[in-house]
């Protein structure tokens, strides 16, 4: 036995006998002295940097301190993704804000120990690298991403009502510039791997090809270290720079979020403008912020709205149900924006209607989205061809879903209905769009009704990140809606299952709403000042804006169904505006005139009014029908619909939800 396989053999021995000692670490040398790190969160399908695994680095540092290796590269252990973050759900632990920034200090010291290991680093990962996790790899000589599509790259903390604390403030200005450094940390945007080798973030790009070991083993013997920030990324971090390019990020930062709703932006741009050239002070103002934002009303209620969003998420994990193709009858605005949703989530899809010039503007929709969420030429002409017309309905034979998305006309869709059941498999899951007629109603029709539910997305398909996945307690078969709940998480949206009832949800909370909106209207209060109260409160768009957002001819059919228009004065008040083909967005004249798909308003009209009770008066028959919708027990718990009103209506997520709103008001919390 030679020298080199005995050191070999010697090395083996001793990585397995180090790696036994950590929970959450894998430790292995190999015949170069590298040390490999893996991290591997025991028990737990992603890695995340809980105070666990924290600890368990810090002795691991230790160690590489006292006994100095060749170089150190860091990778994951789980299969196709590197580190999501800090634990969100240790968060709520910091109710002190002394021993949060006590954490936060020894957080801090033991990164820049990481920083300043006296020998070659390297990180080498593929998928999410946010966070916590990026703010670990900041403390590396190199970083390497795979380019991938699993691979993303960014900062998220300010979703969750806070800004980078783990040194990601200060060290990611010095890498690649306060500018674009700023910009990441403020929009919470994930990057591709492609944008963030562009922006400096990442120093190198293997393909799916090249291994990420090989990789990292040659930057660290080839000592490779990050060169910072060039010469305009330098220039954005001097005090003059820093001034002009701060009071920018607040208007834009103002034209999206209050201070006062959301103060973690305006606090990581004061702390930046302040000290943005200097590594040790940003590192100070984290402590100094970041822990205040933490124990603060807005980041409690933000990290609720995450806790809500992943409860969404694990409803459609009930069923291993999983679609290849979708049919979608019905190519106007709703259905023919379902149909290439689907198959931008690369589903092949077949889109029928009773001729092909209603198939054509869908088509031509549907390209122009490719193009802004696929980006290259070969994936929207792939995209393209999964998605066919079908006058014929030729596809609903072969449809593992079937959504129709025609009309709001009761028979109509009954008698498409009777047409459907024999041509469909035994898998295929039936589903309607409808925005508010009774499922049992719809299923009359069906020798087997209970497997007719109802898929509601919202407009626009694209953004709107929930679907109400509706059905009958008395009719519709639970597996039909686990199948449903499964589908909608398998194009990338929330699944909220909702009982079926004039409205559901999220349209039975709307309507009243809206109906306040316009008896405010009809009064004379200007559109403006109500739009503005709305956004005021924190709801992303206002009632008015809404409506011609929604389209006012579906506003009416929802207003008829769920039946608050008693005496019938809101219904003629719409159908005036129905009549005359003023149908809101999408035909350019609504409540308001629509220009490149914006509306004109008359800022002056806001003038002399009292925003805060106009946004009492607005909110308060939507809170009321919120717990109504708890009595009638329209969704499972509170938190569900706390869940779907954010998401299906986007209200004011910094409040936590509409009935955490209440509860807080009543418990007499700061709101």
């Amino acid at each position: 036995m030679n020298k080199k396989t005995t050191k070999k053999k010697t090395a083996k021995k001793t990585a397995r006998k180090t790696a036994s000692k950590y929970q959450h670490w894998r430790l292995q040398s190999d015949i170069d002295n590298i040390t490999w790190l893996t991290i591997d969160r025991a028990g737990e399908s992603t890695n995340a940097l809980s105070r666990a695994v924290l600890a368990e680095l810090d002795t691991i540092v230790s160690g590489l301190e006292q006994t100095p290796p060749a170089g150190l590269v860091l990778m994951s252990g789980k299969d196709n993704q590197f580190i999501v973050g800090a634990d969100v759900g240790e968060f709520d632990q910091v109710t002190d804000l002394s021993a949060g920034r006590q954490f936060l200090g020894e957080i801090h010291d033991l990164f820049t120990r990481i920083e300043k290991l006296p020998f070659p680093t390297a990180v080498a990962f593929e998928g999410y690298c946010l966070g916590g996790g990026l703010e670990l790899a900041l403390c590396f000589d190199w970083i390497i991403a795979k380019n991938t599509d699993k691979t993303r790259i960014g900062f998220p903390e300010v979703n969750l009502g806070i800004y980078p604390g783990f040194g990601g403030s200060a060290r990611s200005p010095r890498r690649m510039g306060g500018q674009k450094a700023m910009e990441i940390m403020l929009t919470g945007r994930m990057l591709r791997a492609g944008a963030a080798r562009a922006s400096g973030l990442v120093d190198q790009l293997v393909n799916k090809h090249q291994t990420l070991r090989w990789a990292a083993r040659r930057a660290v013997l080839s000592k490779r270290k990050h060169k910072g920030a060039g010469i305009f990324g330098k220039l954005t971090n001097t005090g003059p720079g820093r001034k002009i390019l701060a009071n920018i990020m607040r208007k834009k930062t103002a034209a999206k979020a209050r201070p006062d709703h959301y103060p973690a932006p305006y606090k990581l741009i004061d702390a930046w403008e302040d000290y943005g050239d200097d590594q040790t002070a940003m590192l100070r103002a984290e402590i100094e912020n970041v822990p205040e934002l933490l124990i603060g009303d807005t980041s409690r209620n933000l990290r609720r709205v995450f806790r809500l969003m992943e409860e969404l998420k694990a409803q459609g994990k009930a069923s291993d149900f999983n679609a290849r193709r979708v049919h979608v009858i019905g190519a106007g605005v709703m259905g023919g924006d379902i149909a290439a949703w689907c198959v931008v989530k690369g589903l092949e899809v077949t889109l029928q209607d009773r001729e092909m010039k209603y198939i054509e503007p869908a088509i031509k929709r549907a390209k122009s989205l490719f193009r802004k969420k696929l980006r290259t030429d070969a994936k929207v002409k792939a995209a393209l061809a999964r998605l066919r017309p079908d006058v014929e309905g030729t596809g609903v034979a072969r449809a593992d879903v079937i959504i129709e998305a025609i009309f709001e006309n009761l028979e109509a869709k009954q008698q498409l209905f009777r047409e459907l059941e024999p041509r469909l498999q035994k898998h295929t899951i039936l589903a309607t769009n409808t925005s508010a007629l009774p499922l049992k109603e719809l299923a009359s029709v069906l020798k087997k009704p209970e497997r007719l539910i109802g898929l509601h997305y919202f407009n626009p398909v694209a953004k709107m990140p929930l679907v109400e996945i509706v059905s009958d307690p008395d009719l519709t078969k639970a597996d039909w809606v686990k199948k449903g709940a499964s589908f909608a998480k398998q194009i990338g949206k929330f699944p909220l299952p909702t009982k079926s009832s004039p409205g559901f949800l999220v349209n039975r909370v709307l309507a009243p709403y809206m109906a306040k909106a316009m008896e405010l209207y009809q009064q004379g209060m200007p559109k403006e000042a109500i739009d503005k109260a709305a956004v005021q409160f924190g709801m992303p768009m206002g009632p008015v804006e809404l409506a011609d957002t929604v389209g006012l001819d579906v506003g009416l059919s929802v207003i008829k169904t769920v039946g608050i228009d008693d005496d019938g004065a809101k219904g003629k008040f719409l159908q005036k505006y129905v009549d005359a083909g003023n149908l809101g967005k999408k035909t350019g004249q609504g409540f308001y005139t629509w220009e490149k798909g914006k509306p004109k308003r008359d800022s002056a009209k806001i003038e002399g009014h009292d925003l805060d009770n106009i946004a009492r008066e607005l909110l308060q028959p939507y809170l009321d029908e919120c717990v109504a919708c708890c009595k009638d027990k329209i969704v499972a718990n509170n938190d569900l619909l706390d869940a779907g009103l954010i998401f299906g209506t986007g209200f004011a997520p910094f409040r936590g939800g509409p009935m955490h709103y209440l509860n807080n008001q009543v418990s007499g919390e700061a709101v």
